[in-house]
């Protein structure tokens, strides 16, 4: 039989559990195989007076709790001994719907995050935890557990799962941000706008929104307006008729046309020409179009999402883009980041792309050597996921053995690296013991910290200019977490200052203005 812990923030006996629980704010139920990580840092991050804290460590005991005492809040790991988490949330929704439930899990699974909070899931989180994370995301989630009990409401939902496959793949800040805007767009039946540098993989991010959209057993499309002549995208989007110009022996059925009911992608839509941006328009308006050379109106019924790498608002105040139309396509605007603002997926992304092209190419590769992943990790990647592809091909081509060492790598130095730049406030060199002189008098007070705060404002910067910047490489160097460098960076009063230059080595800090 498992074992289910039920436990009260700081409370050591009986008499005060029952005084604890009369006087807590809210109620919050660990749902998780080994639960004592998130208890601990539950403890840590609210007092006892605010939040009583149970577990249960398996799907079946966890759902006896909640029928039989709901709590306010559930933390939940999808990765349960008994059932599959999604199906245990499922269970939740039927007994509790007013519930919010944060999933917490170890495995960075986009799908998963996905479907959760297309299901209504109120948060998505990945271990290992911040204490600040979890105690900004419980205590939103407890204010809303709250509203709702004052304000009662009818609650009836219905799931769709389409699968993913895995085309997404990242941990990150900014990924998860990814995540939870095709949950919330997905099933919404309004255009998307995709941004971001090329070869970030804003296509994946179409297919995504369309794979789990009511959409998904039909047709999806894209089309690279930038990729085809200007004279033949008309046609290749809305068809033609036959003897429509030169060469059109017959009729055509263009992309709107054959993607009825589905979705169509136009990729780098930036680029395509302003005649064709205002028949564009009219499908977003009436959803019809004729083909080129002919009279015939006709209907369609298409999701359109667009995508680009240019500022369309800024293109649009140029004239170089149609204004109405860009209002149109903004109705939700996704923007995914590029691999340099990613450092800590980088490693997961390696590792997927590595098996994934070992299997392909017919290769045994399992493992990246260290130093080869530091090359990787401090190379600016101007061409994003589709250079770091290029890169990871080449190098299996190139590689023997099963570990894909350093000088498998092709050469990353010919394109501009990420460098940082620095004024330094401070001398290269730092005497301790002539700071402590100058601060030992009779009215000096909180030296401690003030020789801490020092030293950190000195090693700080040597390590993050041997990192060139990468913050992500930095905190693995120092051994601390990326939250813990980041505070100190702002306690030493520097921040780091990105350029695009091809010169290493540059010093990569400036100091804060104060």
């Amino acid at each position: 039989m498992s074992t289910c812990l039920s436990t009260f923030v700081g409370v050591p006996g009986r008499d005060d559990i029952q005084e604890t629980s009369e006087a807590a704010a809210g109620r919050l139920l660990i749902i998780d195989a080994h639960p004592g990580s998130l208890i601990r840092l539950s403890k840590e991050a609210f007092s006892a007076e605010s939040l009583r804290i149970e577990s249960s460590c398996n799907a079946c005991d966890a759902l006896l709790q909640i029928a039989d005492n709901p709590p306010d809040v559930i933390l939940l790991d999808p990765q349960l001994p008994d059932r599959c988490g999604l199906d245990l949330y499922r269970e939740i929704r039927q007994i509790a719907p007013l519930i919010p439930v944060i999933f917490v899990s170890g495995l960075p699974l986009s799908d998963a995050v996905i479907n959760a909070l297309k299901l209504g899931a109120f948060d998505y989180l990945f271990k290992p935890l911040e204490e600040e994370q979890l105690k900004r995301v419980v205590g939103e989630a407890l204010d809303l557990a709250l509203q709702t009990r004052t304000t009662p409401t009818n609650v009836r939902s219905t799931w769709r799962e389409p699968e993913l496959g895995g085309a997404l793949c990242g941990v990150s800040k900014v990924m998860r941000e990814v995540y939870k805007s095709i949950a919330l767009v997905a099933a919404q039946n309004v255009n998307v706008l995709i941004t971001g540098e090329s070869g970030t993989g804003k296509e994946l991010v179409a297919r995504a929104i369309h794979q789990h959209s009511t959409r998904s057993d039909l047709p999806f499309l894209a089309i690279n307006c930038a990729a085809i002549p200007e004279n033949l995208l008309e046609s290749e989007l809305f068809g033609h008729e036959k003897g429509a110009f030169s060469g059109a022996d017959r009729r055509r059925i263009g992309k709107f046309e054959q993607c009825n009911g589905g979705t169509i992608l136009l990729d780098e839509i930036g680029d395509m020409p302003l005649a064709l941006q205002a028949k564009i328009l009219r499908l977003l308006q009436e959803q019809t179009f004729e083909r080129v050379g002919g009279n015939e109106t006709i209907r369609t019924n298409v999701r359109l999402i667009a995508s680009t790498h240019r500022d369309l608002k800024a293109r649009s105040a140029e004239g170089e883009f149609r204004a109405d139309l860009y209002y149109r396509l903004s109705v939700f605007t996704i923007h995914l980041p590029a691999l340099r603002e990613r450092g800590e997926d980088l490693p997961l992304l390696v590792r997927n792309f590595l098996a994934q092209f070992s299997r392909e190419l017919g290769r045994e590769l399992h493992e990246i050597a260290p130093d080869a992943m530091d090359r990787l990790m401090r190379y600016h990647w101007p061409g994003n996921i589709r250079e770091l592809q290029s890169v990871l091909k080449q190098a299996i081509l190139r590689s023997a053995g099963r570990v894909l060492l350093s000088n498998f790598l092709p050469n990353l130095a010919e394109v501009p690296k990420q460098t940082t730049s620095i004024r330094p406030s401070v001398s290269s060199e730092f005497d301790i013991d002539a700071f402590i002189r100058e601060r030992l008098t009779p009215d000096a007070s909180d030296l401690y910290a003030d020789l801490h705060r020092e030293i950190d404002r000195h090693y700080l910067a040597r390590v993050l200019t041997y990192t060139r910047g990468n913050q992500f490489v930095a905190s693995r160097v120092l051994g601390i977490a990326r939250a813990t460098l980041r505070s100190k960076l702002r306690e030493s009063g520097l921040y780091v200052k990105h350029s695009f230059e091809s010169t290493a080595g540059n010093d990569c800090f400036q100091r804060a203005a104060s």
